[in-house]
């Protein structure tokens, strides 16, 4: 591969089809992104993204140079210091670091443009998040997770009954689809880099509701919390946006779009281990099942689902104590 030819040093990847790998050169450093599949989003959409964030006055990574035939991109590499990894370090101010990374999401949608150039001349505007998107992207834990354990027999009448409830939760949902959000706003995806807070992981970003990347940042599965933490976090980030958000229709919204995000990290954490292998991510469920059930629990509005949920999921099968 042309990698090794050049002798980059492979370094952690996510979820996506990219590779990673960091180039070392003269004392300079970057990151050379490799992609063939979804090679639009993982390459041009992921650096049109980090422009616009960029021009915000988001630090979000440079692009040094392309070669889009070839796969790949090369961008400024910010070193390993995510937020995860740093709450990781004993006597780390936990709360602080939360706090810094609600300042920066608050940063984040006060952006109104959502268009820019990419690297090919080209215009790019960034799509919406609508209900349809978000109920099939729910929908990844009826076709990936529940039929591993519904058998044949009962799965369709328990996609009707799923379906009908996450169709009524995303009619509940109150603020319009006006905010840049990230849509994996979460502590592995910002980083510390020269003191300040940058994003990274930027290429799906859409224009949706403003309680989603709420939700990932505080019910994130990737790091476990108390409630009075959570509340912390939630009422932070209320108290930088009391004079232009009701806290009703925001709780409500965070609410609803949690489960429904944490439904389909369930989904897609199956599908990875499923159909791509990758199952690092599979012990990562019971805890997004905990924060289900934490958010839906004594919740009118939750009821219909907790009832089908509750009916087809025993807690030895969400393995939960």
């Amino acid at each position: 591969m042309l990698f090794d030819k050049l002798k980059l040093k492979k370094i952690k990847g996510d979820a996506s089809f990219r590779s990673f790998y960091r180039k070392k050169t003269n004392n300079k450093k970057s990151i050379i992104v490799w992609a063939t599949k979804e090679k639009e989003k993982n390459l041009l959409i992921y650096d049109a993204i980090n422009k616009l964030l960029i021009k915000n006055k988001i630090l979000a990574p440079k692009i040094y140079n392309e070669n889009y035939k070839k796969n790949f991109i090369e961008i400024e590499d910010f070193g390993d210091d995510t937020i995860f990894n740093l709450l990781r370090r004993k006597g780390s101010r936990k709360i602080n670091l939360y706090k810094k990374s609600i300042d920066l999401l608050n940063k984040i949608q006060k952006i109104k443009q959502n268009k820019i150039i990419n690297f090919k001349g080209k215009n790019y505007k960034i799509s919406i998040y609508d209900n349809n998107l978000l109920f099939k992207e729910t929908k990844l834990f009826s076709d990936w997770y529940a039929k591993k354990y519904i058998s044949k027999k009962k799965i369709s009448s328990f996609n009707l009954q799923i379906n009908k409830q996450i169709k009524f939760l995303l009619s509940n949902l109150k603020f319009k689809n006006d905010i840049f959000v990230h849509r994996d706003f979460h502590v592995s995806n910002l980083m510390k880099y020269k003191k300040q807070l940058a994003i990274i992981d930027t290429q799906d970003a859409l224009i949706g509701n403003r309680a989603y990347d709420l939700a990932s940042l505080i019910d994130d599965v990737r790091f476990k919390s108390r409630k009075k933490f959570k509340d912390n976090i939630y009422n932070y980030y209320l108290k930088l946006n009391k004079k232009n958000i009701d806290n009703v229709i925001l709780l409500n919204d965070f609410k609803i779009l949690s489960v429904l995000r944490n439904m389909k990290i369930i989904g897609t954490f199956t599908r990875l281990a499923t159909r791509d292998k990758k199952k690092k991510y599979l012990k990562l469920i019971p805890y997004a099942w905990k924060l289900i059930e934490f958010r839906i629990n004594n919740n009118k509005l939750f009821n219909g689902l907790k009832k089908t949920l509750d009916h087809n999921f025993s807690k030895k099968i969400r393995k939960l104590k």
